[in-house]
């Protein structure tokens, strides 16, 4: 459907709307990790345990010739444009959540500093609260900018793939998590499927999957949200990096969304059938998330 690759360097074509995954479900996938290459004591800490045939759990390797962890998760019917935004928005801030970014979840924690900020107008706190709920407003506008224009690019481009990247720097984070929007069926609202049910379907896949008890608690830390679009798609707020590399360094996760069942072929754009890999490149948002700890 869209290019795959980092940048426009790829000039092979994208798959067709009408190709879909060949079984519908959720499953937790890995390749195996080569034998030869020993891991590091510190990074299997880090990553979740995985189920081996036998019903135990066995440690993940890592290193530059590891294998990332991915889940992945099939729709059984056409998403609307609105919808493949909405996962970004909210993987977003689940990440940040659960990678220790914020101390509460999202939503939590915007109506416990609009609340703040209202006592604050009639009771007088003290300078360490004070300080506390700026930082948390902070964080929360600037957050709250990101959404803002990831829905403006999803309105103006399709979007293959979206990059979170944790600490370190967008050529080298710390932790990467990616979601790959190559396999979705895109439709118009009428002919899709309801986003609600579809974000609760993919957060009850992560849950399965598990993905993130046992990983260890990070400082605070930036944040930096990349990715792809058309090259002529008109976005003026996220900055183009024609020659960007996704990372194969650090801890990835990958969540693969795609489409199946009773799909209506027309439900699915022409951009998907004629538009061809080196159309897209990678953008980067301009701001850097500051991380918030109580």
């Amino acid at each position: 459907m869209v290019p795959r690759g980092g940048g426009h360097s790829n000039s092979s074509r994208p798959p067709s709307a009408a190709q879909k995954m060949a079984a519908p479900g959720v499953a937790v996938a890995r390749a195996p990790a080569r034998a030869t290459s020993p891991a590091s004591p510190l990074l299997i800490a880090e990553a979740p345990p995985a189920l081996d045939r036998g019903g135990g759990m066995r440690p993940r390797r890592s290193g530059p010739a590891a294998a990332c962890p991915s889940v992945s998760v099939v729709f059984p019917g056409a998403v609307s444009r609105e919808s493949c935004c909405r996962f970004a928005c909210e993987l977003l801030k689940h990440v940040l959540h659960q990678r220790h970014q914020l101390p509460l979840p999202y939503e939590q924690l915007a109506y416990f500093c609009r609340r703040a900020a209202q006592d604050g107008d009639v009771i007088k706190k003290p300078p360490s609260m004070d300080l506390a709920s700026k930082k948390c407003q902070q964080v929360l506008m600037e957050l709250e900018g990101v959404l803002q224009h990831l829905e403006v690019m999803f309105s103006l481009t399709l979007v293959p793939r979206v990059l979170i990247l944790l600490g370190g720097s967008v050529m080298s984070p710390k932790e990467l998590y990616e979601l790959n929007l190559e396999g979705i069926c895109e439709g118009s609202a009428e002919e899709s499927l309801k986003t609600a049910s579809c974000v609760r379907k993919l957060f009850h896949s992560l849950f399965v999957a598990d993905v993130f008890s046992e990983l260890k608690a990070l400082p605070v830390m930036g944040t930096v949200v990349m990715l792809q679009g058309h090259r002529d798609c008109g976005v003026d707020w996220f900055r183009p990096k024609l020659n960007y590399k996704v990372p194969t360094r650090g801890r990835k996760l990958t969540v693969n969304l795609s489409c199946d069942g009773d799909i209506n072929i027309s439900a699915s754009p022409p951009q998907h059938m004629t538009s061809t890999w080196e159309d897209y490149v990678w953008f980067q948002a301009p701001v850097t998330l500051k991380g918030f700890h109580e």
